[in-house]
């Protein structure tokens, strides 16, 4: 990579509105066509939480980090983990 930007080319370049009337017509298209999906209550609501326990907006985190314990033992890398290790 030479670090250059690449020049947006077709539906990139294109403002929000027209992109969103292109997409809009091949949706309604699909629904003619009778190949659209159509959702089910089960299915958007699962949809829904999968998305909500991925994006979150930084008000935690969907996998969790290593246990406490961990954190310690790891050579001196807590900040309690030097005098009361080797008293035992």
């Amino acid at each position: 990579m030479t670090g250059e930007r690449k020049e947006r080319r077709g539906f990139a370049s294109m403002s929000p509105e027209k992109q969103r009337e292109i997409a809009s017509k091949g949706g309604r298209a699909a629904h003619q066509k009778g190949t659209a999906h159509e959702w089910t209550s089960d299915e958007a609501r699962s949809a829904g939480r999968k998305g909500g326990q991925i994006s979150r907006g930084g008000r935690g985190r969907l996998i969790d980090g290593p246990p406490a314990d961990a954190v310690v033992g790891m050579g001196g890398m807590g900040a309690d983990s030097g005098a009361t290790d080797r008293q035992q």
